[in-house]
Order: C-alpha cells, then structure tokens, then sequence
C-alpha cells in the first residue's frame, strides 16, 4: 500500500504542476471499515486518485465528493455509511461492513502565477511584493539589463529576446494574472492583444486613461470582443491615490488580491488582529 509519504510526495508534484489537489484524510471511525483514522488518499481536478481509503464504492463516492470541493474551493467534512440505514447525513455506499467513517477533504491551491511584462520601476517593487504573498513569479522583457537575476532574484523565470517572438513562447493558463507594464505604448499594445486572447484570470493594463482608450481602440478595431475583455483590469489598480511605484505596486496588487479572492472594497475585520 502507498504511505503517507508517497502521497505527499504526489501530492506536491500536482501542486507543481499547476494542479488543485484535495487531501482525503479519516478523522473518525465508527464500527468496522476499510482503513483506520489517518488513512489518506489525494485526488487531482482531473479525477485522477493517488493512494486509497477502501475503493469500491467508497472510493467513488469520496472522489465526488472531493471534485465538488475543488469546485467550490473549500474543504468540507464528510460521513460515509458502510451499512444500511446510516445517519441522516451520511453518503450511502452500498458497503456492508457496518460502521461509518467521517473523510476531511482539504483543498490544496498551487500558488497562482502572476507574469509580470515589462521589468522598469514599478515591476520591481511589484515583484517584490507579489513574492511575499506566494505568487509565483515571470518576468518578460527584451531589456535584458532591467530583465535579469541580479535585479529580480525572487522570481521562476525570466524570458528575453525578441519581444514578438517572446509574447508567444509565453504560456499562458486560465489560472494565472498578468501585468502590463513596459512602458512603450507599441510594447503594451502588443502584449495585450497577444496576452488576451490566451485568456487568463486577470490582465492589467499601466497607463492612463487617454492611453487605455487608445489601446482598446485599437483592440476593438482588431477584432477584440468585449467578451475577451472581460478579465481586463486598466488602468490597472484600485484607486488609492498612489503615485511612487512602490505605492503604485501595492495598488496593483491589492486589485490582484480582491480579484483573486473574490473580494470587495468594503471595511474588514480579520481574525486574529
């Protein structure tokens, strides 16, 4: 049988890879089943299972179970009855062994990426900040001087050379947030054509508003639907009057956070404080 740390081990390759992940865990036992408290078994957003609490359909139960948690994204606790007639909120399994179990699913995220385009005075401090909430981090530019390890040493990858041909070697999924912000408005339009149509969660434009006008002119005039606009964010950032690029950094991200998070710009009080 897999251990424990085999399945954290898989576990933590999903993750890498860019895959949610839910943690199946036996918190409590009743009467006779398959596994004992601590049994383990993951299940990737695809289906896919690592490990085992019983199979049969036991298992099958739980990996639906455990697909509606990636779905939502929150962990739920479940009781699944190995006998006829279980409790009011126990998952029927047909098993005959007589006892229930009750299953943790947590929800595991991969960090999420944020591609940063263009690495001048407010990628920088940007970065920087993105690191420190766990972003994984890109930057791309065809300036390999401000584009380089020396000036960005928390980030994956950087990509440079030729800015057409580096905007298309890019990979770009659902998942992940990109900024724009190069600077040159040739740069910025081309990358927000070519970044849109990859159609990630979040892009955001830096400029002001007589340029983002001109740009989604041009985007509309090229074929863009407001459709694919939709995850556009310019000028990017919440409005909190920021003007240095460490403030205008932290404008930024604070709209990455509420856009990730689903949040809104209301008052909050956080546990714990």
């Amino acid at each position: 049988m897999v251990n424990d740390a085999e399945i954290l081990k898989e576990a933590a390759r999903l993750l890498d890879a860019g895959k949610r992940v839910a943690m199946c865990t036996i918190i409590e036992k009743k009467g006779s089943g398959p596994r004992d408290i601590g049994g383990k078994m993951i299940v990737s957003e695809d289906g896919k299972t690592f490990g085992t609490i019983g199979g049969g359909n036991l298992e099958r139960a739980l990996i639906n179970e455990s697909l509606k948690a990636l779905r939502e994204g929150k962990p739920r606790k479940t009781v699944f009855s190995l006998h006829k007639g279980g409790g009011k909120e126990a998952i029927e399994t047909g098993l005959i062994c007589g006892g229930e179990l009750t299953i943790f699913i947590d929800v595991i995220e991969p960090k999420h990426r944020l591609i940063l385009i263009g690495a001048g005075h407010v990628a920088l401090p940007l970065a920087k900040l993105a690191d420190i909430v766990g972003f994984s981090l890109v930057v791309v530019d065809d300036n390999e001087e401000l584009a380089s390890k020396e000036r960005f040493p928390m980030v994956q990858e950087i990509i440079t050379g030729n800015f057409n041909e580096i905007l298309d070697k890019i990979e770009v999924g659902s998942r992940d947030f990109v900024v724009i912000a190069h600077g040159e408005p040739e740069h910025d339009y081309l990358a927000l054509e070519k970044i849109i149509r990859k159609k990630p969660a979040y892009v955001g434009l830096l400029g002001s508003n007589v340029k983002v006008a001109t740009l989604l002119k041009r985007l509309r005039e090229a074929g863009i639907s407001d459709e694919e606009l939709k995850p556009l964010h310019a000028p990017v950032g919440l409005d909190i009057g920021a003007q240095t690029p460490e403030e205008i950094a932290i404008s930024i991200l604070a709209e990455i956070i509420k856009e990730k998070r689903k949040g809104t710009l209301a008052s909050t009080t956080h546990e714990g404080t």
